[in-house]
């Protein structure tokens, strides 16, 4: 069964149920979150003992604010669209993720999921497949690079992606020279303060490692066709992390019925969890499965010409 039969089997009732959005929900989650970086944040600042221990905790709690991001691209965690816009380009400068630009980056994602010749996340060469390029990968490097480049680009290049629509350009451009004048202003602050440096740069870089292989799990090793029960992996996992991610390991879900809020997603799978074709045993059983494919790609022979 492909996620639209799967979908045509839920009654108007349940689809209603299923989507409707919940400010309260939203607020109490993003509370939770930002209350914990503020905690961390905190510790750090007073350098508490052995408060460089607290960098990894803190940077995750901060990376992982891009899985808010996506879902306030489908205006989803909150009833109130104006909302869901004014949490996206506020956390943008944290984890240097335009909002404007990511929200048709993130739904062209959607329209050809796993897709190599339309999927903007494979543009580039895709997912890593050598021991190399797996390694580079989880740096964030080409994350980080690419979003400086797309900044860059927005704010003084040719926005010319055909997924950007045209309307939208000028918004891009602001908002990415916003973000420029912030980043310059957050370096000028070192000069007389390390706190850039200890509760943002040095966070971000050590953690973003972690988000790099929760992000893999969402589709890789995945096959490249149109059944979002199979292009897209659901990871079963700890209560803890669906917290920290939004309920996104819910991933086939989401893909499925992006309209559904993350705080419905576990209701979703419920529905659709007889008819997963791609599920992991947790973010541990993933990479090690990657990474044995990664292994067997390494020893395998190279073409005859």
């Amino acid at each position: 069964m492909t996620h639209l039969e799967a979908l045509s089997a839920l009654s108007a009732s349940q689809r209603a149920a299923l989507t409707q959005t919940n400010t309260r929900a939203g607020l109490v989650h993003l509370g939770g979150h930002l209350g914990a970086i503020a905690v961390t944040g905190t510790y750090i600042a007073l350098q508490g003992p052995l408060w460089g221990l607290a960098l990894l905790p803190h940077g995750i709690l901060i990376v992982f604010l891009f899985t808010l991001s996506h879902e306030c691209t489908h205006v989803t965690p909150f009833a109130r669209k104006e909302l869901n816009d004014w949490v996206g380009h506020a956390v943008a400068p944290l984890i240097l993720l335009p909002f404007t630009w990511f929200r048709y980056f993130h739904l062209a994602h959607h329209r050809h999921t796993n897709d190599p010749d339309n999927d903007p996340e494979l543009a580039g060469g895709g997912r890593p497949t050598t021991w190399a390029a797996y390694l580079r990968y989880l740096t964030g490097w080409g994350y980080w690079s690419g979003n400086a480049r797309t900044l860059w680009r927005n704010a003084f290049g040719t926005i010319e992606a055909p997924y950007l629509p045209p309307r939208k350009h000028a918004a891009m451009r602001r908002e990415a020279r916003i973000l420029l004048a912030v980043y310059a202003l957050a370096a000028l602050s070192l000069l007389w303060s390390p706190l850039v440096l200890w509760l943002w740069l040095v966070p971000v870089l050590l953690a973003q490692p972690v988000l790099r292989l929760y992000l893999l799990a969402e589709h890789g090793h995945c096959p490249p066709v149109a059944d979002m029960l199979e292009n897209t992996r659901t990871t079963r996992t700890v209560r803890l992390v669906r917290w920290l991610a939004w309920n996104m390991p819910y991933h086939a879900e989401h893909h499925s019925f992006p309209a559904v809020p993350f705080h419905q997603l576990p209701a979703l799978h419920k529905h659709l969890k007889p008819h997963l074709k791609s599920v992991s045993n947790g973010y541990g059983a993933f990479t090690s499965d990657y990474v044995q494919g990664l292994e067997r790609s390494a020893s395998r022979p190279p073409p005859q010409p």
